[in-house]
């Protein structure tokens, strides 16, 4: 019996140490007290028994300590959302809670006053609530063994509206002071807000965004301050969100004016929800939150093998004699089938390689990573060698898109022959052939060059496009380098795209330093959510022009041929 005894007092205990619960403020301390407002997560709120009463005060929950062997120096503050009327993403807070203690990171549950306060902004209590909870979780730093500077934010919806004001705003103080705890600072290392509401002015006042947070005369919300201590943030939302994703974009354009390091991640399709937890770890790992980085790996050494290729066909884009604005000096175009030894599905994926329309190579880093690990997919691959260098006299595009367009037509004509679905058809490319796949995807009722063959009655529409790192894409940048990355209302989509009826849906894939800027894919893929047009997109912090040529494990860089398999699937899954 006493044995017994003793196991449910250690039982006890191990609980009561894994949620220990510590107030925020001072007996009758707390800044703007209303009797209306409770500090209580739902799942308790249904519990026999519930008294308000014993719910008024905001308060931490700390969670257990990450096991030594896996232990890193860093925190987490995690933030439920709930319109700022209750807090209830009690299952986001428990999935975050494991995930990142598995990983060695403090957890800590930011439990704060709602519903919306009586004659106050929305946010006003939450806000006073999290920047206390900022400086007692930097109090606790030495005694819970993490660094002071290595603290963390992730949130959901009001929760995301929350962090972005933690993570902009720290030095517009939310309350006066009351404690020494006061004269810690309150700013936050870095946040991961998933579908940060309320931050377009055509909902800030607490509601959808009324008019899908487009307009001339809808902005970012001024709540956000972006003071000199506003952080790196990982942007995460879905594009068919009520509470608009150009509200992250905004957030994320304006970071990249002040050259803080971000990430955009934004999910076709989506409504309000938290998607790409395992983005938010790479991001962290990119950052180095995670600990050192490990060495960057070349791409080519990773993809070597072409085993999973049964055929390689070769065939001439254009009838002897017949190569519409034909230069002299340029190279002879051709496609090449790469045939997969098991084929899982009978889409047709079009690979073709960068080069600032001077070169481009079929067989380079671009392209041949990207044909392997497609084919080991049981991806049909069809590789593109585009005339280069740029036309004597035209448009430096000019002669590149007429290929493209004559290999998409080739590729249709030839696809029900070779067993393969004529209207399954994707491209993809990289720099100079992400702005080419913009004019693939956009342009594909624009006639490039006059007919020379029956071929040329083939549509060239796609069902999908894949731009990496796109160039030239905003007027800021259409010879080189984005001059304003991107950045300025005077950089607008380049000219030469279309936006026509067969515009296709694209994932999009940037680095966030590249000084072909990362506004290129994301100006492009507001204006096609505008046209009702779902697209994907991932911006990578810290990374540039070709961020894949050598990449760290555990990176998006290192990870973003996955981004591609994921994406496809929905297209090239059989019926």
């Amino acid at each position: 019996m006493k044995k017994l005894l003793g196991l449910l007092l250690l039982f006890c205990s191990l609980q009561l140490s894994a949620f220990e619960r510590e107030p925020l403020w001072p007996k009758n301390k707390m800044p703007d007290a209303q009797n209306s407002q409770m500090a209580v997560m739902s799942d308790e709120m249904r519990q026999p028994g519930f008294s308000p009463d014993k719910y008024r005060e905001p308060f931490l929950e700390w969670f257990e300590a990450p096991a030594k062997d896996v232990k890193k120096d860093i925190c987490m503050i995690l933030i439920s959302g709930g319109a700022y009327n209750g807090t209830v993403d009690v299952g986001l807070i428990d999935k975050w809670h494991k995930e990142f203690t598995a990983l060695g990171i403090q957890c800590v549950n930011l439990v704060y006053r709602t519903p919306r306060p009586e004659g106050l902004p929305i946010y006003q209590s939450a806000w006073e609530d999290g920047q206390r909870a900022v400086r007692l979780v930097r109090s606790e730093a030495k005694k819970r063994g993490f660094d002071p500077e290595k603290i963390g934010v992730i949130g959901m919806s009001a929760g995301s509206h929350l962090a972005v004001l933690l993570g902009t705003s720290a030095l517009t103080p939310a309350y006066e002071r009351i404690d020494k705890i006061d004269d810690i600072p309150c700013h936050v290392n870095w946040v991961i807000a998933n579908a940060p509401a309320y931050a377009t002015t055509d909902g800030e006042t607490g509601t959808p965004a009324t008019r899908q947070g487009y307009g001339p005369d809808v902005k970012l919300s001024s709540v956000f301050k972006f003071d000199e201590k506003t952080c790196p943030m990982s942007l995460h939302h879905g594009g068919n969100d009520p509470y608009s994703p150009n509200g992250s974009t905004l957030i994320y354009r304006q970071l990249r004016r002040m050259n803080i390091p971000a990430e955009l991640h934004l999910y076709p399709g989506k409504g309000h929800g938290a998607y790409g937890f395992e983005r938010a770890v790479e991001f962290m790992t990119q950052m180095g939150w995670m600990g050192p980085l490990g060495p960057e790996v070349p791409l080519d050494s990773r993809f070597t093998s072409d085993a999973d290729r049964a055929e390689c066909i070769r065939e001439d884009l254009w009838p002897e004699g017949r190569t519409p604005d034909f230069r002299e000096n340029q190279c002879v175009p051709y496609i090449e089938w790469h045939i997969p030894v098991e084929r899982k599905t009978r889409a047709i994926q079009i690979i073709y390689s960068g080069g600032a329309y001077s070169r481009n190579d079929p067989d380079a880093f671009e392209v041949a990573p990207a044909r392997r690990y497609l084919n080991a997919m049981g991806v049909t691959v069809v590789t593109l060698k585009y005339r280069t260098p740029r036309p004597s006299g035209l448009a430096k595009h000019t002669s590149a898109w007429q290929d493209l367009q004559r290999a998409i037509r080739m590729v249709r004509s030839e696809a029900a022959r070779r067993g393969l679905d004529p209207d399954r058809i994707g491209i993809m490319g990289s720099s100079a052939g992400g702005h080419l796949t913009l004019m693939g995807v956009t342009s594909s009722r624009q006639q490039s060059y006059q007919a020379v063959d029956f071929i040329d009655r083939v549509s060239c529409k796609v069902q999908w496009g894949i731009g990496i790192y796109p160039a030239y894409a905003l007027t800021d940048g259409l010879e080189g380098g984005n001059t304003t990355k991107g950045n300025d209302d005077s950089a607008v989509l380049a000219p030469e795209f279309n936006f026509d009826l067969d515009t296709s849906p694209m994932l999009f894939l940037h680095g966030d330093a590249d000084v072909y800027a990362s506004m290129n894919s994301v100006k492009t893929w507001e204006k096609m959510r505008a046209m009702g047009i779902q697209s994907e997109l991932h911006t990578l912090a810290l990374r540039g022009h070709c961020f894949q040529r050598e990449a760290s494990p555990g990176t998006a860089s290192y990870n973003w041929l996955d981004r591609i398999g994921e994406y496809l699937q929905p297209f090239i899954a059989e019926r």
